[in-house]
């Protein structure tokens, strides 16, 4: 793949800018998310985080385990604001 493709459709990440995060000392998919938003979007990695885990291993010669995938963190699903203050409307 090219440098330009984008590998998060959420938060517009491209190729590129997952190569230059591992190049700056991005070692796991958690570094490489914190420096570039990579899987913070709305879909929270499902369509990105294997992309950027294989990139990982392709540049850092690693085994799919010691790129350590990015951990599922509350909430796993998008909700508004509402819903987490409905229990104090009552």
């Amino acid at each position: 793949m090219k440098d330009d493709v984008i590998v998060c459709r959420c938060e517009e990440v491209t190729l590129g800018e997952i190569k230059e995060a591992i190049e700056a000392g991005a070692r796991t998919v958690t570094d490489v998310k914190r420096r570039t938003r990579a899987g913070m979007g709305l879909c929270q990695g499902k369509s990105c985080e294997i992309i950027v885990q294989r990139q990982l291993c392709k540049q850092l010669n690693l085994s799919s385990e010691e790129a350590h995938p990015a951990r599922d963190r509350a909430p796993v699903r998008p909700i508004s604001f509402g819903v987490l203050g409905d229990e104090y409307n009552d």
